[in-house]
């Protein structure tokens, strides 16, 4: 390897980048990166679950059963006149495969009252899954 000298009086400037040392750096660091990037991802030996993929069963619609603040009692939006209706339709509802799941929805100035008739009838009638649906608090409240 020779260098040269600036003693032999050429004054040419050089203009032409050596990019061999910029090479040697960068294959450097790729090779740090190969080696550190498996040690990195794998640092903790965890046995994963096996999962297969099936298929799922389609659910049944729900049935919504409202109750205003005068306690009338709705299924989906009709208006029911008695107990005893809503005892039937949801003895229609109970011998469906799968059973949906009947959903409560009670005023918050309601009584008591109307949401227990719906829960008395459900349990007449055999639902074996009833829910209440509420309004989530805002946020940050």
């Amino acid at each position: 390897m020779a260098m040269a000298v600036g003693g032999q009086g050429d004054d040419e400037v050089i203009s032409a980048i050596n990019t061999t040392p910029l090479v040697d750096v960068m294959l450097v660091l790729l090779i740090i990166f190969l080696i550190t990037i498996p040690v990195v991802t794998t640092s903790v030996p965890v046995t994963l679950p096996k999962e297969r993929v099936e298929i799922r069963e389609t659910k049944p619609e729900n049935v919504i059963i409202s109750v205003d603040s005068r306690g009338g009692i709705f299924w989906y939006d009709q208006k029911l006149s008695s107990v005893d209706g809503l005892v039937a339709k949801l003895k229609l509802v109970s011998k469906m495969d799968p059973q949906p799941e009947v959903q409560i929805r009670g005023d918050l100035a309601s009584r008591y009252e109307g949401v227990g008739k719906v829960l008395l009838a459900c349990q007449r009638a055999g639902i074996v899954k009833v829910a209440f649906i509420t309004e989530p608090p805002p946020l940050g409240g």
